[in-house]
Parts: structure tokens; C-alpha cells; sequence
């Protein structure tokens, strides 16, 4: 009689694959930062060409060069008001990131469960998923005001389809032997989904969240500059206003800088997710 330990037996028979050795890995790891460590310098010779070479004469851009940006952002780095402008946005980004989430994980196993459902929303999906979000701020605007509820509103409907997309994508690709296998042993529904389906969704949700969280960081930014009176957006007016342009590309570069530490923070859950579920 066949049973279900002997493919276990079988693979564990199998001669394991070879490791790469250590020393490898380390020669590799270091050639790779260097070749950033090698970009980024280039990048920065580059900018320093273009904004105190090349484009000197430029009274804004002149301006904008690396030592005058880094000099500026020394200076907004102990300032208060900057640093309560990066905590409203980072609030506003995250909770419109957690609408879009406990609204687009729903859908997504929705549509990938059920095609029939998904074969008939698309078009309407497709037409709102290519809307830009910030078309809708005049309505955001008069529905919830000029302020803080409005850019969490676009930060949610920039978001929400990402996570619904790429829900719906881990959801076909879910295994229905593992359900079926749960319910013959007397698991109820939820409990075949809890065991089986919701462990395996947390990969592609967390890499459809990563996705949503991007987008959101780019919208963020010009939604804050709708009459809102602070946030990271409202810092970029307010500087340019003042005509503090070494504080604009300090801003700027904050942006850039803190977009990135989230994103690696979303690609690090994303790999123990990954690690977790191959493990199981």
C-alpha cells in the first residue's frame, strides 16, 4: 500500500544539491557593492556636473548642487517642523496603505476564487485601476475637505488595486489539492482556508502591498500639495514659496530617501514571508 511518508522517504533519499560555498557568496556580495557603491558615485558626479558646472549660471539650479542639498538637509534634519512633516505623511501614507489593504485583500480572493466574478468586473476594474488617482482629488476635496482625510482617500484608491491584483494572482495559483485534503480530514471551511490558503497568501500579498506602497509614495507627495497645511508635499511649496531651493532639494531628497528605506523595510518582510512558506 502506498502511502503518504513514502515520497517523503523518496525525497530525502535524493542527493541535496550543492551549496554555493561561503567564500563564493562573500566575493560575490562584494563585487555587487561595489557596483553600487561605483553607481552611486557616478551619480554624484553627475550631479554635481549638471548643477555646479554645467548649469552654474542657472539661478535655481545652481542652488540644488550636492553639497548645497547636503548642507540643507543637516539643517532640516534637527529642524522640528520637518520632522513633524515627515511623521503626518508617513501616518497618512500608512493609513491609507491599511484601507487599501483591508479593502483589496477581500476582493482579490474574491475574483481569484471565483472567475465568473472577475471575468464580469474586469472592465469596470481595468477603468478604475487606470484612473489616476489624483484625478479624483476635486471630488476627494468636496466630499472630505481639504485636508488630511482627502490625501488618505488617494492614497487609498492609488493603492487598493495593486493588493487586489496581485491577491487575485496568489489566490489561482493556490494549490486545491491542500483544501481538499483538509476538509477529508474534518476541517470546516474556514479551518481548510485558515491552514492552507491564508498561510500561502501572505507571500504575494505582502509583494502586492510592496507594489501598492510604491505607488502611494508617489501620490502622497502632490496630494499634500492640495491645500494641505503641512506633510512632506506642503514642505516642497513651502520652499519653493520661500525661495529656499537648496531646502526643495533637501526635500527631495528626503522623499527619495525615505521611499527607499520603506521599500526595503516591505522587501525584507517580503523575503521571510517567502523563507516562512517554503520552510512550511
Amino acid at each position: 500500500m502506498t502511502t503518504l511518508a513514502e515520497p517523503a522517504t523518496t525525497a530525502s533519499a535524493s542527493p541535496a544539491p550543492p551549496s554555493t560555498p561561503a567564500p563564493s557568496r562573500a566575493r560575490g556580495a562584494g563585487r555587487r557593492a561595489l557596483a553600487r557603491l561605483g553607481v552611486l558615485a557616478a551619480t554624484g558626479v553627475i550631479w554635481w556636473l549638471l548643477a555646479d558646472v554645467l548649469l552654474a549660471a542657472n539661478p535655481v539650479v545652481s542652488k540644488m548642487g550636492p553639497l548645497t542639498t547636503f548642507d540643507a538637509l543637516a539643517r532640516l534634519a534637527v529642524d522640528p517642523a520637518f520632522l513633524d512633516a515627515i511623521a503626518v505623511s508617513l501616518g497618512r501614507l500608512l493609513a491609507g496603505l491599511g484601507i487599501a489593504i483591508v479593502i483589496g485583500v477581500p476582493l482579490g480572493v474574491l475574483f481569484g476564487s471565483r472567475a465568473p466574478v472577475e471575468d464580469a468586473v474586469n472592465p469596470v476594474v481595468q477603468f478604475l485601476r487606470m484612473t489616476s488617482p489624483l484625478a479624483w482629488a476635486p471630488l476627494a476635496i468636496v466630499l472630505l475637505g481639504a485636508g488630511t482625510g482627502a490625501v488618505i482617500a488617494l492614497v487609498a484608491l492609488a493603492a487598493v488595486w495593486p493588493i487586489v491584483l496581485g491577491v487575485a494572482a496568489g489566490v489561482r495559483t493556490l494549490d486545491p489539492g491542500l483544501r481538499k485534503v483538509a476538509r477529508s480530514l474534518g476541517a470546516t471551511r474556514w479551518e481548510a482556508f485558515r491552514s492552507t490558503a491564508l498561510p500561502a497568501l501572505a507571500s504575494p500579498t505582502i509583494g502586492a502591498s510592496r507594489v501598492a506602497l510604491g505607488i502611494s509614495w508617489v501620490v502622497l507627495v502632490p496630494a499634500e500639495m492640495l491645500g494641505v497645511p503641512n506633510g512632506l508635499g506642503y514642505a516642497i511649496l513651502n520652499a519653493r514659496d520661500n525661495i529656499d531651493y537648496s531646502g526643495l532639494a533637501a526635500t527631495m531628497f528626503a522623499i527619495g530617501v525615505l521611499g527607499f528605506l520603506l521599500d526595503r523595510i516591505l522587501r525584507g518582510v517580503h523575503r521571510l514571508a517567502d523563507a516562512r512558506q517554503v520552510r512550511a
